[in-house]
């Protein structure tokens, strides 16, 4: 019985020489990933809007900037900005517009609701790659749009808004980088005070 007494003791000596086991640790978010305030995302959201606004608007081949912003917000930040907010800044270009109650809100939804289904995939790819994926998604909605208003109106009005269209697709990596400036100041500040 001493022996039995010796070798369990001696095997308690092996298992406490063991390193212990790494406990789980809370995951915190990345910094990068809540660095946009929701000030920010609001300001800038609201600030291209009363852009969008002026008569540039009315050429047929100009930009669409607030669908830029708004579908760029809702890859980068889709817990806040998500199709209920395309639907109303698009009923409000309607109002404004004096276009078919709808339609743009119809185009804005349907970006936003294709930003929610790329959003995980984008992030995954720099700025020239995702707007280069949205062009899809930017040509579609506005197609869809082009097309119930020729069917309302009875009238084409031509291919000149895919123009328009290439452009919103190409100032995606511009916009990009002008909206995500302010998150890269806040990682070189966390970076120099560690």
């Amino acid at each position: 019985m001493r022996r039995q007494n010796q070798s369990e003791h001696s095997g308690l000596r092996v298992r406490s020489a063991r390193p212990p086991v790494p406990r789980p640790h809370g995951v915190h978010p990345d910094p990068i990933e809540n660095a946009a305030s929701p000030r920010f995302i609001w300001g800038t959201l609201i600030a291209v809007f009363m852009l969008s606004l002026l008569p540039w608007r009315q050429w047929q081949a100009a930009p669409d900037l607030l669908l830029l912003v708004i579908a760029f917000w809702a890859v980068h930040d889709s817990r806040r900005v998500g199709m209920l907010v395309g639907f109303v800044f698009g009923l409000m270009m309607d109002v404004h517009d004096v276009g078919p109650l709808g339609l743009q809100a119809l185009t804005y939804t349907i970006v936003c609701y294709g930003a929610n289904v790329l959003h995980r995939r984008l992030l995954r790819f720099d700025l020239w790659s995702q707007g280069l994926h949205m062009l899809p998604v930017f040509f579609f909605a506005k197609l869809s749009g082009v097309l119930i208003n020729a069917w309302l109106a009875n009238y084409w009005a031509g291919w000149t808004w895919t123009i328009g269209v290439i452009l919103t697709a190409a100032l995606w990596p511009a916009v990009g980088w002008l909206l995500l400036l302010p998150q890269h100041r806040m990682s070189d500040a966390d970076a120099t005070s560690v």
